[in-house]
């Protein structure tokens, strides 16, 4: 499903909507609600907005779990980390309990975090399939989607739930959900806005399969929905405008 808004800000209140709203679902069904948030700078309105009302007094924030679909291997206070981006525009400002914050902490070694984070999602879901119930990812200029880069070895991983990545143009290393965790989610919900997104968005939906180009393809879940929640300058190739 292609949902497309005016602007970002409309987009981003769409997407803490559908946070809240799958929260609610998921509490009223299983008791608890799982999620797996994104980083880079698109999803930052987004949890802003969570931690204002009306989304910050609809949640059921005690019964809410928050894992992370990749994280950068810097100290918990880089600029750089997702976790605090996060913590920062949204998490310090609600009251989920800590013990329901599951950040990846990878500055040191990160094949090892990935092996830690990996029990730890096999612990919270009693050693049955990784269900999250919502995974928010972005779509990068590049095709990539959680720390899943062109040519990384990760999109080839079919075992493992958590795998690091080695990103050699940052001279970085990254942990990263796997695609086949990803697709076990019940719903997985990309945020594209810009026109920086318009030709790879076009690719990604559009074009030729080619994953290895294009990680964002590999995301296509198993059993449960998949959204695209992208603003008018993202869809821009995708509306009948002049390429």
């Amino acid at each position: 499903m292609i949902e497309v808004y005016p602007d970002l800000e409309s987009l981003s209140r769409a997407a803490a909507s559908l946070i809240v709203t799958q929260a609610n679902l998921a509490v009223a069904a299983r008791g608890r609600f799982s999620v797996a948030l994104s980083g880079g700078n698109t999803p930052r309105r987004t949890y802003e907005l969570l931690a204002q009302p009306p989304w910050r007094d609809q949640a059921p924030w005690d019964r809410m779990h928050v894992f992370w679909g990749d994280e950068r291997c810097v100290d918990p206070d880089d600029p750089r980390s997702n976790a605090r981006m996060a913590r920062e525009t949204w998490l310090d400002h609600v009251p989920i309990p800590g013990k329901q914050i599951h950040p990846l902490h990878c500055a040191q070694a990160p094949a090892a975090a990935a092996r830690e984070y990996e029990a730890e999602l096999q612990e919270f879901f009693a050693d049955g399939p990784p269900c999250l119930d919502l995974v928010l990812l972005g779509l990068g200029d590049n095709g990539h989607t959680a720390s899943l880069f062109p040519g990384t070895p990760v999109l080839e991983e079919t075992g493992h739930w958590a795998a690091p990545v080695y990103v050699a143009e940052q001279d970085l290393y990254r942990v990263t959900l796997t695609a086949p965790c990803i697709n076990q989610a019940r719903v997985v919900a990309f945020l594209a806005a810009g026109t920086g997104k318009a030709a790879v968005l076009r690719e990604v939906l559009h074009g030729p399969r080619d994953p290895g180009r294009l990680p964002a393809q590999l995301i296509q879940p198993q059993s449960g929905e998949l959204v695209w929640l992208i603003d008018l300058e993202a869809a821009v190739r995708l509306t009948g405008e002049p390429f």
